[in-house]
């Protein structure tokens, strides 16, 4: 039995009990989702907490068995990307913006951890190729984004992503492919420009 399956089992039983658990459990990788989908560390905290009490408020619902045979980390990834679509589709007119630029709040998305083995310059590099990555995801189709982020950001497999988004297995798989297609392309034309930036 793996840890959702106990979780879910805890959950069927004790509720109130057990809920504590699935937030700590669940909370990073559900921000982390969020914060790739929008962009925006502001955003990404209220979602991550309006996808929690979302998610109690339902299981509170559910009747035990049904908690019991719960996919939980699918679920909630498609609890916190419906929240995320339905941010995008009132902001009217979606603007893909960089991770790297500041959020709404000001502050910038928080850097990846150091490597305190690794040079400054290794270091600094990492975080600059880190920034430049999260920024093409942000500017991914939705339809992409998705899926890739789930796959390759939260380490979902293929059925569980196929789950989380109620698409064919391979559909996502297909999404996937051509998600890192175009990212590949944004990323080597953007390492063009900048080559062609520094000649001139």
């Amino acid at each position: 039995m793996d840890t959702d399956d106990v979780l879910a089992a805890r959950l069927a039983t004790d509720l109130d009990g057990s809920f504590e658990t699935l937030v700590r459990t669940h909370q990073d990788r559900l921000y982390t989702i969020a914060h790739r989908f929008l962009g925006d560390a502001h955003e990404a905290e209220d979602l991550t907490q309006e996808a929690l009490v979302r998610a109690y408020r339902a299981l509170a619902g559910y009747p035990a068995d049904r908690i019991r045979a719960l996919h939980v980390r699918p679920w909630l990834a498609t609890i916190v990307l419906n929240l995320c679509r339905n941010r995008v589709t009132r902001r009217r007119a979606p603007e893909a913006r960089s991770l790297d630029a500041a959020s709404s709040n000001g502050s910038a998305p928080p850097d990846p951890p150091a490597d305190p083995a690794g040079s400054p310059a290794a270091v600094v590099e990492r975080r600059e190729a880190s920034h430049r990555w999260a920024g093409l995801v942000a500017k991914l189709p939705p339809v992409y984004r998705a899926p890739l982020v789930l796959r390759h950001v939260d380490g979902l497999s293929y059925p569980e992503v196929a789950l989380a988004l109620d698409r064919p297995e391979g559909t996502v798989k297909a999404q996937v492919h051509r998600g890192l297609a175009l990212l590949r392309t944004a990323y080597e034309a953007a390492d063009r420009l900048d080559r062609e930036e520094m000649t001139a």
